[in-house]
């Protein structure tokens, strides 16, 4: 990464961004294999759409420029809209998107989304304020099948276990499992439960316990969800009896259950390995309903979950119908950070060029500009020399930017000639048939070793 006087906001030198493009194009690739259309959606929202859903008000970047042009706009008097702000996150501005286009889109509509994001939070390893999201859901019109919620971890799974970084485990449970266990031990303020138990890997269980008691909830009863917060497997048999010591039950918690046995055996089935029952997953924000998703990266469960999401089933709402949906979330930015600084992965160079065509003198650069433009309708990544200096000179410039090949256009009726200055290897070639190799036609992006 670059370095800059903003923290929170990265810029990728070009090696990285090579590498970025490639986890966008990976993951672009994966989502519409299954059958997601990509949209966009606009940066600004409303803040009355952006603070309905959640504790999120702090987070929030406020555009008081266009506020100050609007109320310009309307004589000095403040304008009808509360205000505006950058979207924190893309599954609000997607649930608007879905409101307002709902007689345009075709149900269950499953659509992934690839944009930046703006978050005023502290800036730390991973942690940006501004980043690039990656988002898939699907939204169904008034109900949506229980499969979706199958269907889309292993969708995500796929997607990152493609990528060249150690392997990923999705981690999960339901609401539904966390609510009936509160609902067990008698405990009211259930909201205030499943915020605190989201941030036991943050704060420890006595962090979690002092916010739970605070909040009304008796040590006993903090006792039993942190026994249950404990428990992690693949295995839904090991779930329910590791529940059932507990001394918890109870209807929903029976749904729940059900639904997150469903979810673990069919991912065992499809996926082994893969998918991980988590009870001390609870999503702090309040509309997730079912499932609840987060993931971490083999020998970089420090860096926390790179993907999250869940099931929400009125997040989008018109009045007259509901959109239930399911959805999760990758945070390119805080991946890719890690891809490049620990570093997990490099580019074979650092620009797409496959050849550079050396200039034998400036009168003759309209030959070799020539010849470029014969490669490149070809579709072979071209540059040419920018100077007619020593051809030492031009092979060091091919060479600082990793370019494998160098183009020598032949003089006095010799035929042209290409170089590959990796191994020295020097032939004869024709710009209109001369094939570049498969593997160095475009960077690659390669695991490094340990």
């Amino acid at each position: 990464m670059a370095r800059t006087s903003l923290s929170g906001f990265p810029e990728w030198l070009p090696e990285g961004r090579i590498i970025e493009m490639h986890v966008l194009d990976e993951l672009r690739r994966v989502f519409e294999l299954h059958g997601f259309a990509g949209i966009e959606t606009r940066a600004v929202e409303s803040l009355e759409q952006l603070e309905a859903k959640g504790e999120t008000s702090k987070e929030i970047y406020i555009l008081e420029r266009l506020q100050a042009i609007k109320a310009g706009a309307c004589g000095g008097r403040a304008p009808k809209e509360r205000g505006m702000g950058l979207h924190f996150d893309l599954t609000v501005p997607f649930a608007r998107y879905v409101v307002d286009n709902a007689n345009e889109l075709d149900f269950p509509f499953k659509r992934y989304q690839i944009q930046k994001v703006w978050r005023g939070e502290r800036p730390q390893d991973g942690r940006f304020r501004e980043f690039t999201q990656a988002d898939i859901d699907v939204v169904g019109n008034g109900e949506l099948p229980f499969h979706f919620e199958v269907d889309l971890p292993l969708v995500m799974a796929q997607a990152l276990n493609n990528l060249p970084i150690p392997p990923v485990r999705v981690l999960v449970n339901n609401r539904k499992v966390v609510q009936g266990v509160c609902e067990s031990l008698g405990v009211t303020n259930i909201e205030a439960a499943l915020r605190g138990l989201d941030k036991l890997d943050k704060v420890g269980p006595e962090g979690v316990a002092s916010e739970l008691a605070a909040c009304g909830i008796s040590g006993e009863q903090t006792s039993v969800l942190l026994r249950m917060a404990q428990i992690r497997t693949a295995d839904s048999s090991e779930v329910r009896s590791r529940l059932d010591a507990i001394g918890v039950g109870g209807q929903l918690l029976e749904q729940g259950l059900d639904e997150l046995t469903l979810l673990l055996d069919t991912a065992r089935r499809r996926m082994p390995g893969t998918v991980v029952a988590d009870l001390k997953i609870a999503r702090g924000l309040d509309y997730y309903t079912g499932s609840v998703y987060e993931s971490e990266i083999e020998g970089h469960e420090d860096l926390g979950s790179i993907c999250s999401g869940g099931r929400y089933d009125s997040l989008a709402k018109d009045g007259k119908r509901i959109y239930p949906g399911v959805g999760l979330s990758i945070g390119v930015s805080r991946l890719v950070s890690r891809m490049i600084s620990a570093p997990m992965v490099r580019a074979s160079r650092k620009v797409p060029t496959a050849v550079v065509v050396a200039v034998n003198n400036e009168e003759a650069r309209e030959r070799s500009e020539g010849i470029a433009a014969t490669l490149r309708a070809r579709g072979i990544s071209t540059d040419v020399s920018p100077s007619a200096a020593k051809f030492g000179k031009q092979i060091k410039f091919a060479d600082r930017r990793g370019i494998p090949f160098v183009w020598f256009p032949g003089e006095d009726g010799q035929p042209d000639t290409v170089k590959d200055i990796r191994s020295g290897d020097q032939l004869e070639a024709d710009p209109s048939t001369w094939t570049v190799p498969e593997s160095d036609a475009f960077p690659v992006i390669e695991k490094v070793m340990d």
